[in-house]
């Protein structure tokens, strides 16, 4: 069972990915919009910046979360942005659910090891970097 739901977590992780990773251009880099909360960060700062009730409670999980957010906020094109956070949002989700079960949570360091070097392939297009 810890199999499969980790599985599942990569294989939607590597979906949401390949989704977003298009090759456009950075172009306007309008602020974000009104209902994305605003999180400047950078990775190994996120106990400081997120809320408690956003962190997953893996180091791991939680800095790359706090520096894709940044990366979006501030590098992604405004028309982009919904798209990303959309698959940010699930992210945490999933990644909270697993965290809180005892039996998967150990698998979260690698799944989030894994979300940050596929991140990277695909955010370099917006000139990210993790």
């Amino acid at each position: 069972m810890i199999k499969i739901i980790l599985v599942a977590c990569c294989v939607l992780s590597a979906v949401m990915l390949l989704a977003c990773g298009k090759t456009e251009t950075p172009g306007n880099t309008a602020s974000a919009p009104a209902n994305k909360p605003a999180v400047t960060s950078t990775p190994g700062a996120s106990a400081s910046t997120a809320s408690s009730a956003d962190k997953v409670g893996i180091t791991e999980c939680d800095d790359f979360i706090a520096a894709y957010e940044d990366c979006v906020k501030n590098k992604v094109p405004a028309a982009s942005q919904a798209q990303l956070n959309q698959g940010l949002a699930q992210w945490r989700q999933q990644w909270k659910a697993l965290a809180a079960n005892p039996q998967t949570k150990p698998t979260l360091v690698t799944a989030c090891k894994q979300a940050i070097e596929t991140s990277r392939t695909s955010m370099k297009a917006y000139g990210c970097t993790f």
